[in-house]
């Protein structure tokens, strides 16, 4: 009996092996006549019993299913031609995963595209599922789950992005590039040929010369400041903040952590602690000048007059071509003609006392005069405009006024 029993297993095996290779024949001439819902359909009868599949034809199966999938469903053909790597690598023989290597590539090729389109278009929610999907395709390539963080918050969903901006985090990622650049012979300026293969043609036909390269920069700090960002537009600027104070420790000398750290004190309205940021700041990059101009904006907001004056003309010295520290240095000037107008107001019936007033307001504006014309030179604006125009009528001065009052009407279209 038992030996029946032993046999009739056996065929019972024998059975279940034929048609499993019938079947996977099936789905095979179904793929050469370019039959996929057929081919997608007998592999579905496949799949309910894929841990019982013979060994022998188990890499064809996987072979045949991320074909029968391909572009209708990417996620299950990628997983098919993943578990046929596997597979075939854990048992020595490579047969079906040099022909699937060349498929799964024009997959991720095919997704990854589809997701830079849809990014293109404003399609963001469908860009981040294609950018996603193409990292998961291809986890070397984590500049997609870059793109996927970036696009989700694009889509408004801050808690998407900060999850795959984590996950750079995670996995230690700098997106730093090496950027390959070359002279153009025929305008002698460096451009930026992409790859290096690309270069060294361009070179060897002639085109270009003098090859150099360089790294991109790190994009650790950034995706640290997207996570704030992200917090922000949740409405919890407090976990930016925590965020990038944590960073800053690892990293306290990092300008652009501090900067990040300063911009969410000001969505939280604690002007105090982004002026002690600010303060640090400098210490860290002495040279800069959009440093010193935001610590003279910080102080021209809190009525500190001559500190702002300061903090201005030191940015104006490191960089004499400032047009909004001329523009704001001037005006904090400028701000001091309010004391003096009130107490003009209280005096209109002491004539003297008026006149010494009025001398005071003329000499304010005079100062300030010198710093809103470069501004002006620099960029005009119909702010530049309308300040010179106050100051010159304060100061009398007639035919400076009279040439420049058409011009201010023509800016605000009148």
């Amino acid at each position: 009996m038992k030996k029946q029993l032993l046999a009739l297993t056996i065929g019972l095996l024998s059975v279940a092996s034929f048609a499993q290779k019938n079947e996977l024949k099936a789905v095979e001439k179904a793929l050469k006549k370019g039959q996929f819902k057929e081919a997608k359909a007998t592999i579905a009868t496949l799949e309910g019993s894929e841990d019982s599949i013979e060994p022998k034809y188990k890499a064809k199966y996987y072979f045949l299913k991320g074909q029968a999938y391909g572009k209708s469903n990417i996620k299950k053909a990628a997983d098919a031609y993943q578990n046929l790597f596997d597979f075939e690598k854990e048992s020595g023989k490579l047969k079906y995963t040099k022909l699937a290597q060349p498929k799964l590539n024009d997959l991720i090729q095919f997704v990854s595209k589809k997701a830079v389109e849809q990014y293109g278009n404003k399609n963001y929610k469908q860009a981040t599922n294609n950018f996603y999907l193409t990292y998961k395709l291809s986890p070397t390539d984590t500049a997609f789950l870059y793109n996927a963080a970036m696009s989700s918050a694009a889509a408004k969903d801050y808690n998407l992005s900060i999850k795959y901006y984590k996950q750079l985090q995670d996995i230690n990622y700098t997106g730093i590039t090496t950027q390959y650049f070359a002279v153009n012979k025929a305008t002698n300026k460096v451009e930026n040929l992409g790859s290096k293969a690309n270069r060294d043609a361009m070179i060897k036909f002639g085109k270009y010369n003098k090859p150099t390269e360089k790294n991109s920069k790190s994009k650790k700090s950034e995706i640290i400041k997207n996570i704030g960002y992200n917090y922000v537009n949740l409405g919890k600027p407090e976990l930016a903040v925590e965020a990038l104070a944590e960073a800053r420790k690892s990293d306290p000398k990092n300008i652009n952590l501090l900067l990040n750290e300063a911009q969410m004190y000001i969505e939280l309205k604690q002007m105090d602690k982004f002026a002690v940021l600010m303060e640090e700041a400098v210490k860290i990059d002495p040279t800069n000048p959009n440093l010193f101009f935001n610590l003279g904006v910080v102080n021209a907001n809190e009525n500190k007059i001559e500190e702002a004056i300061g903090f201005y003309k030191k940015a104006i010295e490191l960089d004499p071509d400032y047009g909004d520290a001329y523009l704001n240095l001037g005006v904090v000037i400028l701000n001091k003609r309010i004391a003096v107008v009130n107490e003009m107001n209280e005096n209109l019936s002491n004539e003297k006392k008026y006149n010494e007033l009025e001398g005071v307001l003329k000499t304010i504006c005079k100062d300030a005069l010198p710093y809103i014309v470069k501004a002006d030179e620099i960029k005009r604006t119909e702010g530049t405009v309308g300040t010179l125009l106050n100051i010159y009528d304060t100061l009398e001065m007639e035919s400076e006024a009279d040439a420049l009052r058409p011009v201010y009407k023509k800016m605000k279209g009148q």
